[in-house]
């Protein structure tokens, strides 16, 4: 297994003013805005291909995770929601709550209690942000899993908690069906998340 390293700071910021909520307050109503580790971050909605791989994933694990049918219940599973974790504010494409951690939803627009799951589904303009910034935050905050969703690569990742630290438990994609904990209680079907329209493509080489 592979061992992803969780960054604490971010040297960059010293003597320079932290993004507060006010900044994602203000942000344009089209964008997606985050604070990671001090700094605002602004990211386009959707494009189609992640929103249907995100989509189609939610539609697979809520019924039974989320609603018990044909599966175990016990889980709060929601599109988006926004994080409140410490300082940051992180907007995971997926996440989900086991019940006993979040019996009610909370009075105002936004989460305080990290979730047991997370998972982001990467695109061109965000999978350097994905992966070096909200990974750590995940991990500080105690985020017991992450799934990695490709839709260019057709391709998911599964990783658990350990130590404040990434284990890489599982790669599968393309046509591949996976059990992936925490919901390993079903078997998924990876070729229902992506866009059979157009050929695979390879992920973009960070610099």
């Amino acid at each position: 297994m592979v061992s992803v390293i969780p960054r604490r700071y971010n040297p960059g910021m010293v003597g320079r003013p932290r993004a507060t909520y006010a900044d994602v307050l203000a942000a344009p109503e089209h964008m997606v805005a985050e604070v990671l580790d001090g700094e605002l971050f602004l990211s386009p909605r959707p494009a189609p291909r992640h929103a249907l791989a995100s989509s189609q994933l939610g539609s697979l694990i809520g019924p039974p995770f989320a609603l018990g049918r044909g599966g175990p219940g016990g889980w709060l599973i929601l599109d988006e929601p926004e994080l409140h974790l410490h300082g940051d504010i992180v907007v995971p494409d997926l996440a989900g709550w086991r019940v006993e951690r979040m019996p009610r939803l909370p009075a105002e627009a936004y989460f305080t209690t990290a979730p047991d799951w997370v998972c982001e589904v990467l695109s061109p303009s965000t999978r350097r942000v994905d992966r070096r910034r909200k990974l750590p935050i995940y991990a500080r905050n105690g985020v017991g899993h992450t799934w990695i969703v490709d839709p260019l690569e057709r391709s998911l990742e599964v990783m658990s908690l350990h130590r404040e630290h990434w284990l890489l438990v599982t790669i599968a994609g393309e046509d591949e069906h996976v059990r992936a904990e925490p919901f390993d209680a079903i078997e998924l079907e990876l070729a229902l998340l992506w866009d059979h329209g157009a050929a695979a493509e390879p992920a973009p080489t960070a610099p």
